[in-house]
């Protein structure tokens, strides 16, 4: 009596067994339009109004007037859409750029600033 999985003639370990592949048709993809978290930099808190808070020559001013000026579109081609909202881009570039030009870097130094980047960002806790 000899197993198959262990002749000695052909070194064989296990049999060999024969797999039927399915192949199935791939689904395309949906195509998804990208969405971000909503912000609003212009709406007026419950007891002040961060417009007020920040003077009409403030650089935040500028850079958001910069960042609004920006086409959509033009940020949204390297968001495929789909999963979680991310945060709006304009909203990021916003912080980004204001950290900038105020020389902070850091996201911590960002945090600590608090009225000039709440505008931009609208009170959005981004870091």
């Amino acid at each position: 009596m000899s197993n198959l999985s262990t002749t000695i003639e052909n070194y064989t370990m296990q049999t060999s067994l024969t797999l039927e592949v399915k192949e199935e048709n791939m689904v395309s993809q949906k195509q998804y339009s990208p969405t971000f978290k909503p912000y609003n930099n212009h709406q007026v808190q419950v007891i002040f109004d961060i417009q007020e808070m920040i003077p009409s020559h403030h650089v935040a001013r500028v850079v958001d007037e910069m960042m609004e000026s920006i086409p959509d579109e033009k940020l949204f081609f390297h968001y495929p859409g789909g999963g979680r909202p991310p945060f709006h881009p304009k909203l990021m570039l916003k912080v980004i750029l204001f950290g900038y030009s105020q020389k902070v870097y850091s996201c911590r130094g960002k945090a600590d600033a608090r009225k000039p980047p709440d505008y931009v960002a609208g009170s959005h806790a981004t870091a």
